[in-house]
């Protein structure tokens, strides 16, 4: 049988583990011999190196992009296709599109283990499907200015292809051009007035994370949603979080020179309501075991926190006082979470 070819990670996990069980006599030292010589440690991690190779190759692409738009004679022959119609770019566009998304799906088909090199050119026929919608619009515009309806259109355009493509990353296209669009459509309702229903961007953000994580627990058991639903409960729970730290920051004003006005501690309440969720999320998180609640809750409620000491603290206190402060304070985080991870070995080890 071919030994599994695993990085040092895997490795020294394993054998922490067949140690482990063999000291509690779960298995005997002839099996434990046997299961650490059905494995050995790879010399070189080449499924990262083809996926930065791959990240790099199109960045590279990108930059070569921009490098021969930038040539004179680029610049020239591009000034002659100035007349082309937006139609003609939309339709090309989308024809590129259509034959990248075909070659994608039909390699993960034949060659799913060239994981990487298949979502390159899936992500490069995003691209191209953004850039037909976007002279799709240019096309058909009359000067309204109601653009959020080419997010809109994204949104349905991704979704389909994610569902039929099975891929996540597309998905993810999708709940940000839902995003997108929900920002333009409540500017453009107000005709990019300051507030929406007397809230300002943060604050409809935060909403609009709370509904997208509602829906995720009422779609949570539904068989055709499963494939989609942790990337949509934690891009839900991004928006949501995201916003309420920018919430807590600069409250609900809508003008940035409104809030220079403004001093920090009179809008010291929005702070304590962001923690507040964070708490509740990571409550709900270790009591249902929701590993994403419960991290999203603890990790932003320090970042809540530390933003707090930064706004009131940074003008008012001696720099050496400020950072030795801050350095004890993340002391004792660490020790008390090894206190907890050590508790919790332990009780793995008990019940073992």
């Amino acid at each position: 049988m071919a030994k599994l070819n695993l990085d040092r990670q895997e490795s020294d996990f394993l054998n922490d583990t067949i140690t482990h069980w063999e000291k509690n006599h779960v298995v005997d030292a002839e099996l434990a011999n046997k299961l650490r010589n059905s494995y050995e440690v790879k010399g070189f991690d080449w499924m990262r190196l083809a996926k930065y190779s791959f990240w790099v190759a199109l960045i590279c692409g990108v930059v070569a992009v921009g490098s021969l738009i930038v040539d004179d004679a680029v610049i020239k022959w591009i000034k002659g296709l100035y007349e082309t119609p937006d139609i003609v770019i939309s339709i090309l566009s989308g024809a590129l599109a259509a034959g990248l998304f075909y070659l994608g799906h039909r390699s993960k088909k034949r060659n799913p283990e060239k994981v990487f090199s298949n979502e390159a050119v899936i992500f490069t026929g995003v691209l191209f499907t953004a850039c037909c919608i976007a002279y799709l619009g240019k096309t058909f515009d009359n000067g309204s200015g109601h653009y959020s309806v080419l997010f809109l259109v994204s949104v349905f355009v991704y979704g389909f292809l994610a569902w039929r493509m099975g891929s996540r990353m597309i998905w993810l296209f999708a709940l940000v051009s839902l995003g997108s669009w929900f920002g333009t459509e409540t500017g453009y309702q107000t005709k990019w007035a300051l507030y929406f229903l007397g809230m300002n961007y943060p604050l409809r953000f935060v909403v609009f994370g709370l509904l997208l994580v509602a829906a995720c627990h009422v779609l949570k058991n539904r068989q055709w949603f499963a494939f989609f639903w942790e990337i949509t409960y934690v891009v839900g729970m991004l928006y949501l979080f995201m916003s309420l730290w920018l919430f807590s920051i600069f409250g609900n004003y809508g003008s940035i020179d409104t809030w220079w006005q403004i001093k920090q501690i009179s809008i010291f309440y929005w702070g304590i309501i962001s923690a507040v969720v964070a708490v509740a999320f990571m409550l709900y998180g270790l009591k249902s075991k929701d590993v994403i609640a419960r991290e999203f809750g603890i990790t932003f409620l320090i970042i809540f926190l530390y933003t707090k000491y930064f706004e009131y603290f940074w003008d008012h206190t001696n720099k050496t006082l400020f950072f030795s402060i801050l350095a004890m304070s993340f002391w004792l985080i660490g020790r008390k979470a090894e206190k907890i991870w050590n508790i919790n070995t332990k009780t793995t080890e008990t019940e073992v």
